[in-house]
């Protein structure tokens, strides 16, 4: 059941997450046949809230108004990860979970429901960003900082900013089927359901760290990407066994030459399909990955997305040309 729905907001609210909620459950679509959430923006700190854009929001309903939602979303906020939250929003959010209810976070929100220890135990992700420091608050959560979203039983937790719309529609999508979550989407001029996960939309280059023994072959490796490689191969760059070129390698890069290797390979993919027309054949050839299957099976392994999704969501429709 989804018909009430309370988005629970903290100062220093994000507006964008919070119109996320609004926009999802707030809007009565009867006109279009579609079902009318019993919507309401709690405050929990008091009638009137910062928003960190500078403007406030005032609402008339306190945390009372939570124990009769079906659904309490937490938007994101300012220093979600460094504050302490009121024993009394903690103690509502664990209510409402032991009453049936489902929470839900956007972004940093995820961190409100960590302090209530509904992660414990559970899988949840928040933005690429925060994840690291979410799991390290909270070591009894299992954070996924690849996904766009995790439904784990009551608890629902989303990655950053519009990651929020994706689990908003999925929920919609369980409690009123697929019809009504493409109307929406539809509505929004969104898609009703995204390809992939976080993991295409975080820059990371690997790190450059104090390689002694080994950073010349690194650099030998990144100059002939497109070119096979054995460990036996890499350790005579490196005048070494191959045992002990494998054990320095680890120890110095913190992983395997052929995970480096591939990381490395599909960040060059990554580039050339956001900054070149090359055909999928020659950037597999370029990457070392040899065809354009192989490419596509160690990208979608890796980012969970294929190439041409990955081009078109960061080099957006080919323009048109105007006639001369």
């Amino acid at each position: 059941m989804l018909k009430n729905v309370a988005a629970l907001l903290l100062d220093e609210v994000h507006p964008f997450e919070l119109g996320v909620l609004c926009e999802v459950f707030g809007l009565d679509r009867s006109d279009e046949g579609l079902p009318v959430h019993d919507f309401a923006v709690v405050s929990a700190e008091g009638p009137v809230l910062q928003t960190h854009a500078g403007f406030t929001i005032s609402t008339p309903h306190g945390l009372d108004r939570l124990e009769e939602a079906d659904l309490v979303a937490v938007p994101a906020g300012s220093h979600f990860m460094d504050r302490e939250y009121p024993k009394e929003v903690l103690d509502a959010l664990r209510r409402a979970v032991d009453r049936g209810a489902r929470v839900l976070s956007v972004c940093s929100g995820a961190y409100v429901l960590g302090a209530a220890g509904l992660l414990d135990g559970r899988r949840c992700t928040t933005h690429w960003r925060h994840a690291a420091e979410l799991a390290r608050r909270f070591p009894r959560a299992v954070v996924e900082p690849d996904v766009l979203y995790v439904d784990e039983g009551p608890v629902i937790t989303s990655a950053g900013t519009a990651a929020g719309i994706d689990a908003c529609l999925h929920l919609v999508r369980q409690a009123h089927g697929p019809d009504v979550a493409n109307a929406i989407a539809r509505r929004m001029v969104v898609p009703p359901h995204r390809d992939g996960g976080q993991a295409q939309y975080i820059k990371r280059p690997l790190p450059r760290t104090a390689c002694d023994t080994v950073g010349g072959t690194l650099a030998w490796m990144e100059r002939h990407l497109d070119q096979e490689m054995t460990v036996e191969q890499l350790a005579a760059q490196a005048h070494m066994s191959p045992r002990t070129f494998a054990r320095r390698f680890q120890q110095e890069t913190g992983t395997t030459p052929y995970r480096w290797l591939l990381r490395q390979r599909v960040l060059l993919a990554q580039h050339l399909l956001e900054t070149s027309d090359e055909t999928m054949n020659v950037i597999a050839d370029r990457t070392g990955f040899g065809n354009a299957a192989a490419l596509r099976h160690q990208f979608v392994k890796s980012l969970g997305t294929t190439p041409n999704s990955y081009r078109r969501t960061f080099r957006g429709p080919t323009p048109v040309s105007e006639a001369a």
